[in-house]
């Protein structure tokens, strides 16, 4: 009995430590006050998820129709897609350092200089050019780099001279959104370098010698001078001496030229490729101004071929047929060549002091369309002195 006395407190000591072992038992999953898992949450709340986000360098030019194309039409479709996916820091090249620094830029890429115009797209390691590939191959590349994590922009030490200052009102909004850190430049979601900004930091400094500035002004002087000198010699009734064997050959022989000239450049407008320039001037900054399209909607090139077919037709026709289309044909070819003058020396000036680049074949063919029209005023002249002897020759045997 006293035995049983000892062993009972035991007893009941370890029966109350089991019922409370019982009571205190680890409660199920559900029941317990834990965070839900991180996927579920992911999927309430995207701001907690750290999207794939796809930077883009656009360097463009103000006036440009193909980049206008790029910049109205392509890319806000795409923005509006993506979102927040998708940055585009717009470059506006405005300026001979600009052209400059974005052929350094191109020829990092192995692009030659004849290779390089705008829009100028850089997207990771590629390069888009034209308002033809981007659209094209632009939303390919978007996808891909999205479902490799996105893309920065490239690291390029050119790119330093046209990243404005960081401030306050374009850095972006805080959100919870976890987003890649910025790059090197510390430029906002979408940057347009303004114009003044770049020529207020340009140094003064003469224009690099391949600019052309000077060969053109040079030309223009001289067109200016031939067309004087045809003004002077049909008011006179009286130009210098070109031979008939000279004139023969050297006018149908400027005339394909000039048509080869325009044809080319023709190709160039239409078909949206650069130009191959040589060492004189920029002749893709000259192609993709404004004036490079008469009224917005003529290529320029074009409208240079139209002109030098028809003068060389009216050419031929005057010297094969004996008609009186063949009568007219020195005055018409003439009124065609001085249009062609005028609007040569129209465009000629336009470059230097306008455009701010020279295209070495505008300049060709200004110089072939100032020497028809030189061979153009001796054939007129020589046919009205021709006209007025007849008109004599008639007045005085009315009189007898």
């Amino acid at each position: 009995m006293k035995r049983f006395f000892h062993v009972a407190p035991l007893a009941l000591l370890m029966l109350a430590a089991t019922l409370a072992g019982l009571f205190n038992l680890p409660q199920p999953a559900a029941a317990q006050d834990k965070p839900t898992p991180t996927y579920k949450i992911c999927h309430i709340c995207d701001q907690m998820v750290a999207q794939a986000v796809v930077r883009v360098i656009l360097f463009w030019m103000d006036g440009c129709p193909h980049c206008h194309e790029v910049i109205d039409n392509v890319l806000p479709p795409l923005r509006q897609q993506y979102g927040r996916q998708l940055e585009i820091w717009m470059i506006e090249v405005s300026s001979m350092e600009d052209i400059n620094r974005l052929y350094e830029i191109g020829e990092g890429y192995g692009l030659k200089p004849e290779q390089i115009g705008v829009p100028f797209m850089i997207i990771g390691d590629n390069v888009l050019i034209g308002s033809r590939q981007i659209p094209a191959e632009l939303p390919g590349l978007i996808e891909r780099y999205i479902k490799l994590g996105g893309v920065d922009y490239p690291e390029i030490p050119q790119l330093a001279s046209f990243a404005p200052p960081l401030s306050a009102s374009s850095a972006p909004e805080a959100s919870g959104e976890i987003t890649p850190p910025p790059p090197t430049s510390a430029v906002p979601q979408i940057v347009a370098v303004e114009p003044q900004a770049v020529e207020s930091a340009q140094p003064q400094a003469p224009a690099p010698k391949s600019s052309g500035f000077t060969l053109a002004i040079i030309i223009l002087i001289g067109m200016v001078l031939v067309l004087l000198y045809g003004i002077i010699a049909i008011a006179l009734n009286k130009a210098l001496p070109v031979s008939e064997r000279f004139h023969r050959y050297a006018f149908p022989f400027l005339s394909i030229i000039g048509l080869g000239v325009a044809l080319y450049l023709a190709y160039v407008e239409t078909q949206e490729v650069p130009a191959i320039c040589g060492p004189v001037g920029d002749c893709n900054a000259v192609q993709q101004s404004p004036y490079a399209r008469l009224f917005g909607i003529l290529p320029v090139g074009v409208l240079g071929a139209i002109g030098y077919v028809a003068i060389l037709f009216t050419w031929l026709w005057g010297r094969l047929r004996k008609d009186w289309l063949a009568q007219k044909a020195p005055l018409i070819v003439f009124a065609m060549t001085l249009f062609g003058l005028l609007f040569s020396i129209y465009l000629t000036y336009l470059e230097p002091f306008v455009i701010k680049a020279v295209c070495a074949w505008c300049l060709t063919s200004a110089v072939i369309m100032a020497a028809l029209y030189f061979l153009s005023v001796e054939p007129l002249v020589r046919q009205w002195q021709l006209d007025l002897e007849v008109e004599r020759l008639e007045f005085e045997i009315e009189e007898r």
